[in-house]
């Protein structure tokens, strides 16, 4: 039912939708015509794609369909010891759902066979914030605007 695929060409209009998931309170208190929105998030999505592009080379970048639908991101990168979650989105509608622990819960399970760290930022207002330590993850330090936290097998 839950299910990744790697991200292809023809995914990068979805792509922008879920990253815009994430910006759209922000986006509602500009004074901005739909057309500047679209125009801020088709570049502040590319920008932040080559960021992680950038912070890790080696990262994969995944769709999460539900149902044999796309509904969400999932970005993972992985060294010697870490298996690191870049990104984890889900789209407003899917959420709720178990999607998100489910694909946690299959993170975990990788990291602890392979005895790894799971590792992740987030940021304290971020709801997720509360399924991670509900899951076990462990708040390490903060960076100001985020917290690190990791699960340790």
């Amino acid at each position: 039912m839950i299910q990744t695929r790697p991200v292809q060409e023809k995914d990068m209009l979805f792509i922008e939708k879920v990253y815009r998931s994430t910006r759209e309170e922000e986006l509602s208190q500009a004074n901005w015509s739909e057309l500047q929105k679209d125009a801020f998030i088709m570049m502040q999505s590319v920008a932040q794609d080559a960021e992680y592009n950038n912070t890790f080379p080696n990262a994969v970048f995944e769709i999460i369909e539900y149902k044999k639908n796309p509904v969400g991101r999932l970005y993972t990168g992985e060294t010697v010891s870490e298996l690191r979650l870049i990104d984890i989105t889900i789209l407003p509608e899917f959420r709720g759902k178990g999607i998100g622990t489910r694909i946690l819960k299959s993170l975990i399970e990788n990291a602890a066979g392979r005895k790894k760290l799971l590792t992740l930022h987030v940021e304290p207002s971020n709801p997720a914030l509360y399924l991670y330590l509900r899951l076990g993850f462990i708040h390490i330090n903060s960076n100001g605007s985020r917290y690190f936290m990791e699960y340790r097998p």
